[in-house]
């Protein structure tokens, strides 16, 4: 395909101006094969993996940096879920936060921004291993800075395991303590029908069923959307989704071919592109601003719900044209603290817990980076979670919880984190919920598929 002079300069202007970026490439790694029953013996072996492997990785993306002129803003590293790793070893607190420091020191080592897995897909039940992962979460992400946690709690095959849920909102509870400003929290996701190959934090692990490599990458263009759509203030809907499209398409076929040879110089299997459109607080890489440049008047306005999902749809489509190798997310994240446009709607009242739930039917993936007053009750939070995780079943979706009780604070107020975590405004919420309905625990049956007339 040949390259014409004004696409090399839309390219340029795009990585200039308008924040584009590949935001993370993510390398899986499968540990099964480390397990052992000494846990020294154990640690030894994954901390060796992950240090050279990571510092090999941070190696080919700054090639691809000085090559192609695009910034690669984070390098990650995904593991096998810890919970299947942990089955050999004693069940005991200690072992798993051993297991986590030994990440978190490896991922140092190598200079890793992230490492993620630490966590285990528990839709249908919770094993001994389970049961231990999330009794040690508080300390483990208190303890460390570049683990991420993920547990499936819940699939549109197997149902929602309300016995996990309603044990989260303790657990949320405690790690916001325990890292004293909620930052742990910010760590760790709770998702239903999570995909085993994203590559952002913190859902990323490397799935069941992948190769013992695979390099995932997520590409981010905010910035980029929104600039095409203030170009195009007076076309129709139609028209505008097909700017939003060839835009996608543009961005992903970058993207693709970045990650192909990152993966290449690893000597590994290249996995997928994710073509999220994910927010930073920098200004002009807002989700929220690309809603209101398309006519809505504030990011929770009436009318926001179909504008959002009139650009997944066009994002999805673009990206789907542009590559044969989708996956992960591939949608669009509405972090509130990441995204200056939705710190803005919370702060002026636009938006609240229960807009934020609903856009959530059409976005990916879910409620992300919002914080709540530190007094908010666990079942509270497990109730959120609940409601969230529901949505997910029911509409064959991904979709995730990423909340933070932020200790000592109260509605209105707000709460900095630095960095790409952002800004956290703390909104208000019920302390009254669903106690007795959360506490029955158990098993929410999954929804039936296939009755006809």
């Amino acid at each position: 395909m040949a390259i014409t002079v004004e696409e090399i300069f839309e390219t340029v202007n795009m990585t200039l101006r308008q924040n584009f970026d590949i935001r993370t490439v993510t390398l899986g790694i499968n540990l099964k094969d480390c397990m052992d029953r000494n846990i020294d013996h154990f640690c030894g072996r994954i901390e060796q993996r992950i240090v050279a492997m990571g510092r090999k990785l941070n190696t080919a993306a700054d090639v691809m940096e000085q090559k192609y002129g695009v910034p690669v803003i984070n390098r990650r590293i995904s593991v096998t879920p810890v919970s299947l790793l942990l089955e050999p070893l004693p069940q005991t607190v200690a072992t798993a936060v051993k297991v986590a420091k030994t990440l978190d020191r490896a991922a140092g080592q190598a200079k890793i921004d992230f490492i993620g897995g630490f966590g285990g897909y528990m839709q249908k039940g919770l094993t001994a291993s389970d049961v231990n992962l999330m009794n040690a979460l508080p300390q483990a992400l208190s303890q460390t800075k570049r683990v991420c946690s993920f547990f499936n709690l819940g699939s549109t095959l197997a149902g929602l395991n309300m016995t996990a849920v309603e044990r989260f909102g303790h657990i949320l509870k405690d790690l916001a303590v325990k890292s004293k400003t909620g930052i742990g929290c910010a760590k760790v996701a709770v998702f239903a029908n999570v995909p085993g190959d994203n590559p952002f934090m913190a859902g990323a692990h490397h799935g069941i069923g992948e190769p013992d490599y695979s390099l995932n990458i997520g590409i981010s263009g905010p910035g980029v959307v929104k600039a095409v759509v203030e170009q195009n203030p007076d076309c129709d809907l139609t028209e505008l989704s097909e700017v939003i499209k060839r835009t996608v398409f543009k961005i992903t076929r970058a993207g693709e071919l970045i990650g192909r040879e990152v993966a290449e110089i690893l000597g590994v299997e290249f996995g997928i592109v994710d073509i999220s459109l994910a927010a930073t607080p920098a200004a002009g890489d807002s989700v929220a601003e690309i809603i209101e440049a398309m006519g809505v008047y504030r990011m929770g306005v009436p009318g926001t719900t179909a504008a959002l999902a009139l650009l997944i749809d066009a994002v999805k489509k673009g990206g789907a044209m542009a590559s044969g190798h989708v996956g992960g997310l591939s949608g669009t994240f509405i972090p509130v603290s990441e995204d200056a446009g939705m710190i803005r709607a919370v702060k002026e009242g636009a938006l609240n817990l229960q807009k934020l739930e609903a856009l959530t039917s059409v976005c990916s993936v879910g409620m992300d980076m919002f914080a709540i007053p530190g007094s908010t009750p666990p079942d509270v939070i497990s109730a959120i979670i609940a409601d969230e995780l529901a949505i997910g079943i029911a509409n064959n979706k991904t979709t995730s919880v990423r909340v933070i009780p932020v200790p000592g604070k109260r509605a209105g107020q707000s709460i900095h984190f630095g960095g790409l975590l952002g800004t956290a405004p703390i909104m208000p919420v019920t302390k009254k919920a669903s106690f007795n309905f959360i506490n029955r625990k158990g098993r929410m049956p999954a929804p039936i598929k296939a009755l006809r007339n």
